[in-house]
């Protein structure tokens, strides 16, 4: 089945390359150009292609709000983020007005393909320098909120031991550690946890993903 694309970029010689080299590829086919969102907007009313590759830094209509423009018109088309920008409010940003990829313009035509085929499976394409920049600021900027974030590392440790079905000699065992100092971190788990078994313990343990019990 061919898929009928639009290029939306202000630089010509882009739209050449790409048209040249998606034209060698089967079942490909290039609709329209535009040199702006403006003009992007209103070929893709002429044309509804299954799928734009849209730059983000264009006159008159930034890629941005194109893409938002075209999807609230046009659900079922796909768009492709094709930039040279790599900086992550341009990528959240695009992502929020609802592209289903983003590469860099200096990656090889085979990874553009590859994104193609990737949307067309409903699917989000990342590539892997944008991903390392996504992950690192989620890194950077999302707290712990989770439950289990009251314990220390040394207690957690601990929990999915219990939860795990360790008696506390075989805990104090593995962590080479006295009985003592096993049962203390035990209650310290408990008191902070507010909870009151070993049963309670588990439970917690499985819904914070501590531990699957082997599953």
């Amino acid at each position: 089945m061919s898929i009928s694309i639009l290029l939306a970029d202000d630089h010509r010689i882009i739209r050449d390359g790409l048209r040249s080299l998606l034209s060698t590829m089967p079942g490909m086919e290039v609709v329209g150009e535009a040199e702006n969102g403006r003009q992007a907007l209103r070929i893709a009313r002429k044309h509804n292609p299954d799928l734009v590759i849209m730059d983000i830094s264009m006159p008159d209509l930034n890629g941005i709000e194109a893409t938002r423009q075209i999807l609230a018109e046009s659900p079922g088309t796909k768009v492709l983020a094709l930039s040279m920008h790599s900086d992550r409010q341009f990528v959240i940003q695009m992502f929020r007005a609802g592209v289903s990829g983003y590469l860099l313009k200096n990656g090889a035509f085979e990874e553009l393909v590859l994104a193609i085929d990737t949307v067309r499976k409903n699917e989000t394409y990342l590539s892997p320098k944008i991903a390392s920049v996504l992950v690192k600021d989620l890194l950077e900027t999302t707290e712990d909120n989770s439950a289990s974030s009251v314990l220390t590392p040394r207690e957690r440790e601990v929990l999915q031991l219990i939860a795990e079905g360790r008696s506390t000699k075989e805990i104090a065992s593995d962590l080479n550690v006295s009985v003592k100092t096993v049962e203390t971190h035990r209650r310290q788990i408990m008191d902070k946890l507010e909870l009151r078994s070993v049963a309670e313990l588990t439970k917690f343990a499985l819904r914070e993903g501590i531990t699957d019990l082997g599953a």
